[in-house]
């Protein structure tokens, strides 16, 4: 294998693995007491004010508008 080809293999390898570190569950306190954990990080649309996030549990992509939520922490995993 040339050292090209190596270089190439290793930092392919090397940016899979950061982005699949940057995923990391975060949990959703509602106003209502609910606890929503998301399958990776939530994306926040300032336009619209709506959290879309994957629930964890489901599977299911939903949303929820900020107003509902009171607390979001990032997960240890």
């Amino acid at each position: 294998m040339n050292k090209k080809m190596l270089l190439a293999t290793i930092m392919v390898t090397l940016v899979t693995f950061a982005a699949a570190g940057c995923s990391s569950n975060q949990q959703i306190k509602t106003t209502d007491g609910r606890t929503i954990v998301t399958d990776g990080k939530p994306e926040i649309d300032n336009d619209t004010g709506l959290v879309s996030y994957k629930d964890a549990t489901t599977g299911r992509y939903s949303q929820i508008n900020r107003d509902k939520i009171s607390n979001m922490s990032e997960l240890d995993n």
